[in-house]
C-alpha cells in the first residue's frame, strides 16, 4: 500500500510569566503548556486529503520524537484519521536539535518505506525550519519547501506542486518520488476531530521505538550534533515615558532625557 509518513511535534507554549531552568538552557517545564505544532497540523491534513481521495489506498502514519506525554500529539492526529502512529524516544534525545531529530526520523523512514514524507515548514516554538530539509539530506531524497498545493495520487512517479515564494509569487514545479515536502500554512483547512474520532484514537496502536530499535546510539548522535544551546536568557526590557505639558515643557523634558543618556554613556 502507498504510504505517507507525517512527522509531528508537540510544541511547548510558554506562559506569560515564566522562569528558566537552573542550567539556563531552556524554560522551566512547570511554566509550559503543550499542543501540536500548527504547521504539522496542516501537513497531516494534506496527507489525509490524499488518503480520502484515493479511497483508502494510501496509509497515513504520524510519527513523533518525544517522551511519553508527546503521544498526545499522535492521538490528536489519529482522532482525525489514520490507523496507527509511531513514537520514538530515548533519554539521550533530551534537548536534541533538528539535525539529530532528522537522523532519527531518517531511520524511521528507512524502516517504514513511505512514498512521501510531509513535515511542517517550521515549528512555532523554535522556528528553525530545519527538520524537513535535514531529513531530505539524510535520506538523499528530493525536497520541496513551503508547499501550498499538491497534485499527486498513488502510483504517480512525480508530484505536481505549488510553493510560496517572496512577494506572494507562486512557483509550480514537479518532483520525483520519493520526496520530502515541507508544508506551509493555508494549504488547507485542518479539520476538527469528532468525539467519536477522539474515542477511537484511544484504541489505535502507537508503536514505541527506542534508539536501539533504529540501530542508533546516544553517543553516535551526540558526536554528530550540529549545534547546542549555550544559554537562554530574558533580554533587558526598555522603558518609555509619556511627556505631557506645553510644547516648551515637553522640549525641556526631552532635553533633560538626552542629557541623562549622554551622562550614562
Amino acid at each position: 500500500m502507498t504510504k505517507i509518513l507525517v512527522p509531528v511535534k508537540q510544541i511547548a507554549v510558554v506562559d506569560e510569566d515564566f522562569e528558566l531552568r537552573d542550567d539556563g538552557k531552556d524554560v522551566d517545564p512547570d511554566y509550559l503548556d503543550y499542543e501540536i505544532n500548527e504547521w504539522d497540523d496542516y501537513a497531516y491534513e494534506a496527507a489525509l486529503e490524499i488518503m480520502e481521495a484515493a479511497d483508502g489506498a494510501v496509509e497515513v502514519v504520524p510519527v513523533t520524537v518525544g517522551p511519553e506525554e508527546a503521544e498526545e500529539a499522535l492521538r490528536r492526529c489519529l482522532a482525525k484519521g489514520g490507523d496507527r502512529g509511531i513514537r520514538v524516544w530515548d533519554d539521550d534525545l533530551v534537548d536534541a536539535n533538528p539535525a539529530t531529530i532528522a537522523r532519527v526520523l531518517a531511520k524511521v523512514v528507512v524502516k517504514e518505506q513511505p512514498d512521501l514524507v510531509f513535515t511542517g515548514t517550521l515549528s512555532s516554538d523554535r522556528s528553525y525550519a530545519q527538520t524537513g530539509v535535514s531529513l531530505a539530506a539524510e535520506l538523499g531524497w528530493a525536497h520541496v519547501a513551503v508547499v501550498v498545493g499538491i497534485d499527486w495520487k498513488p502510483g504517480d512517479r512525480t508530484a505536481m506542486l505549488r510553493r510560496e515564494l517572496e512577494g506572494g509569487v507562486i512557483e509550480e514545479l514537479s518532483v520525483e518520488c520519493p520526496a520530502v515536502l515541507t508544508i506551509q500554512l493555508g494549504i488547507n483547512t485542518p479539520r476538527y476531530a469528532s468525539l467519536r474520532g477522539v474515542k477511537q484514537a484511544k484504541e489505535k496502536p502507537v508503536q514505541e521505538w527506542s534508539l536501539a530499535d533504529l540501530g542508533l546510539s546516544g553517543a553516535e548522535l551526540a558526536s554528530g550534533a550540529s549545534f547546542r544551546v549555550r544559554r537562554m536568557y530574558k533580554p533587558e526590557t526598555g522603558r518609555a515615558e509619556l511627556i505631557d505639558g506645553t510644547a516648551a515643557e515637553q522640549a525641556a523634558r526631552l532635553a533633560a532625557i538626552i542629557n541623562e543618556l549622554r551622562g550614562a554613556a
